[in-house]
């Protein structure tokens, strides 16, 4: 069963280990947890519903609380304290784009604000339905879920906009085919939200971002269904394709997703190799990918998020062996962790594995083997249950992220953790690391994660998470870069959107989004502020 008030699978977890609590408290201090409401409190609360009878649409509380909020912070701060301020009038899970095209004249007629639900795990306010005199109808796609098409010759697969990670992955390798996309929200996001929020998976260095991998698919909008045809490349003109990459619902609902998919590949592996500081290893991981090497992946930690993940992981003698051996190589307390894939044929992957390796002692690194990559692999969609761990002890968690120019990069991630750090509050401390979660040859993304304890309030507790984010926002587009990276815009990044894309770049988006729904009835207030 899916946690209502939370992230994921409520039988899933990720305590938050002794030594992981006793560094928290060593850094930050004691911490007292916030009261949590109940699941019948809440349902309680929820208003009759604004919207008539339609056979499509749930307007019970409980699955009308179930849809109100995604996963950023203060989503989960409104379902931890039980005040979600506003829920969607009802719930509507079609089938088929017939029934979306349904839904969507039955919503016009009842004047009614749509909302496309993905998996549910925005971070940046894309499915929370606004405070307005109009009913709001919430619209799943979690029943388009299947492989609908499979074209080997081309190398396309065609599936339902619902469709998350898992159950796609699935699928395909049934028929000897990887999509290869995965972003930490893998187990519950889904392959229509992927392309609505320009969503970058953790392996895009050899699969690409979804940019890259989208092909086509079909698009139901309030005037009827937009067909994206599939092209290896086209010259003729403005790609619609790219028009509804990152259009998180305001031009239209997403039904059906075309995407290029590769063979399983014969071999892949994790690894991890230490550098001895910050400055050698940017250096050394600008250069493996302006080389071109062909990793899978690749992710640089700072020196304060390499020594929060060692405690954080327990098995405190094998750590403390750990330490000392990359001591005596040359990688002490300022050293950062380097995580890698190399994914392909096993020739080419030994190859591969043994360049890098050389370039890695080169530049006075330690490879460590494939043990910690493993341990990666088997965690690496584990860490938004976190957030419950540090939850139960008085801590909250959030991350943000962005990108930039390698020129840029270091400056940034200083800038970025220094605004954050200045805004933890009087009396208040905050613990912020940070790493390079996807390269590129031009720059790198920044994703900085800060963890602080609870105030004596829910109130009190947004107050100061909103500084933060709001400081580390300000610095992050007076530095130069994008103001979302990998979790789109939604309404909690729209006040900046316009230092990216300037004047006239506002005024032609604002120009589609009014082409597609004059009425501002596909998912008002998100990408464009009202």
């Amino acid at each position: 069963m899916r946690r209502w008030n939370g992230w994921g699978d409520e039988h899933n977890d990720f305590p938050l280990e002794p030594s992981g609590l006793a560094f928290l408290r060593e850094i930050l201090g004691r911490a007292q947890p916030l009261p949590d409401a109940t699941l019948a409190s809440v349902a309680a609360s929820v208003p009759p519903t604004r919207l008539a009878a339609h056979p499509l649409v749930d307007t019970s509380a409980e699955t009308r609380l179930r849809h109100a909020r995604g996963q950023s912070l203060p989503d989960w701060l409104a379902m931890r304290s039980g005040q979600f301020g506003v829920f969607p009038d009802g719930v509507a899970e079609p089938e088929n784009a017939a029934q979306i095209r349904e839904l969507l004249a039955w919503a016009v007629d009842q004047d009614a604000i749509v909302i496309p639900y993905g998996g549910g795990t925005s971070v940046a306010g894309h499915i929370n339905p606004p405070a307005s005199q109009r009913p709001v109808l919430t619209l799943s796609l979690a029943r388009m879920n299947k492989l609908l098409a499979l074209d080997r010759t081309s190398q396309i697969a065609r599936f339902g906009a619902g469709t998350a990670g898992p159950a796609l992955e699935r699928q395909l390798r049934e028929q000897g085919y990887v999509l290869g996309h995965f972003p930490q929200s893998w187990e519950l996001s889904t392959v229509g939200g992927w392309v609505a929020s320009r969503s970058s998976g953790q392996q895009s260095l050899r699969y690409g971002r979804i940019e890259q991998l989208f092909a086509g698919g079909s698009v139901e909008t309030l005037d009827g269904t937009l067909d994206i045809p599939t092209f290896p490349a086209s010259s003729a003109g403005p790609d619609i394709r790219e028009m509804m990459l990152g259009s998180e619902g305001r031009l239209g609902i997403i039904s059906e997703v075309a995407v290029r998919v590769t063979p399983v590949p014969e071999h892949e592996s994790f690894h991890v190799a230490f550098m001895p500081d910050w400055e050698g290893a940017v250096a050394l991981v600008r250069a493996l990918v302006q080389a071109r090497l062909p990793l899978s992946m690749l992710r640089l930690s700072n020196a304060v998020e390499t020594r929060t993940h060692l405690v954080l992981a327990g098995h405190g003698n094998l750590v403390a062996w750990l330490e000392r051996y990359l001591s005596l190589r040359g990688c002490g307390a300022g050293k950062c962790m380097m995580t890698f894939g190399v994914t392909g044929e096993r020739a080419a992957s030994r190859r591969l594995l043994a360049d890098v390796l050389r370039r890695v002692r080169r530049a006075g690194g330690v490879n460590t083997g494939r043990m910690l990559g493993r341990k990666w692999e088997e965690a690496r969609f584990r860490s938004p249950y976190l957030r419950h761990g540090l939850w139960e002890h008085g801590y909250v968690v959030d991350t943000l992220e962005t990108a930039a120019d390698w020129q840029r990069v270091p400056a940034l991630v200083e800038r970025i953790e220094a605004a954050i750090a200045a805004q933890a509050g009087e009396g208040e401390g905050v613990h912020v690391f940070t790493h390079l979660s996807h390269l590129y040859p031009q720059g790198s993304s920044i994703y900085t994660t800060y963890v602080f304890r609870c105030s004596g309030s829910y109130e009190t507790t947004l107050a100061r998470w909103r500084r933060m984010k709001t400081a580390a926002c300000e610095a992050i587009v007076a530095g130069g870069g994008t103001i979302s990276h990998q979790h789109g815009v939604g309404r909690d990044h729209a006040a900046w959107l316009a230092a990216e894309k300037g004047e006239r770049g506002m005024a032609a988006l604002a120009a589609l989004t009014q082409h597609f729904d004059p009425q501002a009835r596909l998912n008002p207030g998100c990408l464009l502020e009202e």
